[in-house]
């Protein structure tokens, strides 16, 4: 997989297109959420997490919490199973879906 910088640089020939490479990518937190490829999105503290790390770790901590307890609550086999097919659905496509359906023939 390319960064988004250098997908700018291949593209736009300029790096400064980041965002917009990210956005074509659909790298961003909002796109892989809707795709399923991460559970939760969370949030940097007012300034962001460089500027309070203790309260941005904390709020990872919270999460990742969660998300633990939520896994060890299922059986073994059942999480593992879960995963398996979380992960095979990364990346799927499906002509029929993204395809106009043809006209009957005549």
């Amino acid at each position: 997989m390319i960064s988004p910088e250098g997908c700018a640089s291949i593209l736009w020939n300029d790096a400064a297109k980041t965002a917009e490479a990210a956005e074509a990518l659909k790298m961003t937190a909002q796109d892989l959420l809707h795709l399923k490829v991460i559970d939760e999105i969370i949030p940097e503290p007012p300034g962001g997490a460089h500027r309070n790390p203790s309260k941005m770790a904390e709020g990872l901590a919270k999460t990742l919490s969660k998300h633990l307890r939520e896994l060890e609550s299922l059986p073994p086999e059942e999480r593992l199973q879960a995963r398996y097919n979380r992960l095979r659905k990364i990346g799927t496509y499906s002509e029929e879906a993204s395809l106009p359906k043809a006209p009957p023939s005549s």
